[in-house]
């Protein structure tokens, strides 16, 4: 049942991709039936005999218009479906008069840097999958088309919160392990196979079809990719992004993948998630000709870090990563009551620190997922597995190993009637920590009128994460999922 019409109020980020899911097919059935009952009451009002010439034509005017009707929601139906997103302007009003601002959605959504990996992960949540589903299924897509920031040799972070329980949980890579001197052991695997196990609703080996057939049967390059490609040049990446004379790819050509296929299928067979990159692990040491080290991966799932604040309570993953700092500039900018550090402190001219992505998945019910990964320099370690397709990662090497991962979630007081739930995820500069900080005060700062709404839009757009990364924001308010970015073109939405 659709909630009642009223307009619904949030103070959000500019947007990239507005849609909304198309309308229930239950509306369609009742405007049928009301035209159908219309159309014949000059018929039974006449009462003519059957046969007599004011019925007939009666008759006949009636069918004609029920024809009509027929051919026009036949042809809306089909114009909702030839719909390459799948979904219509999230402002266009509902039959009850209900609309929706844009990156507004009734039932759930997903943000991440590809538009082919988001709607990979808006299918997943249609499918029945819930937002861990969504969450895995685009990360391993990421995987596939942006191995400059992220793949099977990336590090992962993640928290999730569980509208069902009402508690956040922290996924953590564990302790950096070294599988060779500036190469990382990879976990990514393992990490995701655990979030999946634990919070998971489909199938796992559901999860890895739409990546493994994305690396096998090819994929376009996007316009960061390419950019990726020919800022750092191709050197040890060929012949995966490369043509045939060497040269690195442009946007719209399309890569494939194959080994990284084969080892995603091996993963979907995996019955443990300690196993799940054992296949993986297998083959890179016989590419690198190392022994098999003694150890695996070893990610957790641990209770998120906490802290009260009066506008409810904040959550996020605990250290090494930047969150624990994060914390103490919330609380201080909030005791002192001044909006906190200026985030970009002599700013550089070109990004430092790792380089990773972010994506965000989210449902009307308050179910909240924020992932970030990182291979740590652009392509990682530069060095491609011949066997797997896969390039591992140099994060071993740095020493603010973790400073990139902080997501951040702000559950409202039960008195709170303006937003239930708000996350924040950044990645892109050390000074990641310093954004997110300005970003939430931003929000807790609850504008009043549209001009101050306008105005804090404004302030939050300005950071832009010092002109070197991504911030997203996602929220459920009035039981409908909100989703916005900074910089509005980094990202895809996909919502229903």
């Amino acid at each position: 049942m659709e909630p009642e019409a009223r307009p619904v109020l949030y103070r959000q980020l500019q947007l990239w991709d507005p849609s909304l899911g198309s309308e229930d097919d239950e509306d369609d059935e009742e405007t049928s039936e009301l035209v159908v009952s219309n159309s014949w009451r000059p018929h039974n009002s006449l009462g003519n005999k059957v046969g007599g010439l004011p019925g007939a034509w009666a008759r006949l005017g009636a069918a004609l218009l029920l024809l009509v009707t027929g051919f026009s929601l036949a042809a809306r139906q089909l114009y909702i479906r030839s719909d390459p997103t799948g979904s219509q302007a999230s402002a266009a009003p509902r039959p009850g008069g209900h609309s929706h601002p844009p990156g507004v959605y009734h039932h759930g959504a997903i943000i991440s840097p590809a538009a082919t990996c988001s709607h990979l992960g808006r299918e997943l949540l249609i499918a029945g999958g819930n937002v861990v589903d969504a969450g895995v299924g685009a990360a391993l897509c990421l995987a596939v088309v942006h191995p400059h920031t992220t793949g099977l040799g990336a590090t992962f972070w993640a928290l999730f919160h569980n509208s069902s329980s009402g508690s956040p949980t922290a996924l953590t890579p564990g302790p950096t392990q070294p599988l060779a001197p500036g190469l990382q052991l990879p976990s990514a695997l393992p990490s995701l196979r655990l979030l999946h196990a634990r919070f998971g609703r489909l199938p796992w080996p559901r999860l890895l079809g739409g990546p493994a057939s994305l690396a096998q049967d090819g994929f376009l390059v996007d316009t960061a990719l390419a950019t990726a490609l020919a800022a750092r040049g191709t050197k040890g990446l060929c012949p995966l992004l490369c043509h045939a004379d060497g040269t690195p790819l442009g946007p719209g050509a399309r890569a494939t993948n194959p080994k990284l296929a084969a080892v995603l299928r091996l993963a979907a067979q995996a019955p443990a998630p300690d196993l799940a990159g054992d296949d993986l692990l297998g083959l890179l040491v016989r590419d690198l000709g190392l022994q098999r080290p003694q150890s695996r991966p070893t990610p957790a799932l641990e209770p998120a870090v906490q802290q009260a604040i009066p506008q409810g309570v904040l959550s996020t993953t605990p250290g090494p990563s930047a969150c624990p700092e994060l914390l103490a500039m919330v609380g201080a900018a909030l005791r002192s009551g001044k909006p906190g550090p200026d985030p970009c402190p002599a700013l550089s001219a070109a990004p430092v620190g790792p380089v990773g992505t972010v994506l965000a998945t989210v449902d009307s019910r308050g179910s909240v997922l924020l992932l970030t990964s990182s291979l740590s320099s652009p392509f990682g370690s530069g060095r491609l597995s011949p066997s797997t397709g896969v390039l591992l990662s140099d994060l071993v090497a740095k020493p603010t190993a973790s400073a990139w991962a902080c997501p951040l979630l702000l559950q409202g007081s039960s008195d709170d009637t303006e937003a239930d739930m708000l996350g924040l995820v950044a990645s892109g500069t050390p000074a990641v920590a310093r954004v997110v900080t300005r970003a939430l005060l931003s929000h807790l700062a609850g504008p009043q009128t549209q001009a101050q709404h306008e105005r804090w839009q404004g302030l939050t757009l300005s950071t832009s994460v010092c002109d070197q990364g991504t911030l997203l924001q996602v929220a459920v308010q009035a039981e409908h999922a909100h989703v916005s970015s900074v910089p509005s073109s980094c990202c895809t939405v996909q919502g229903f």
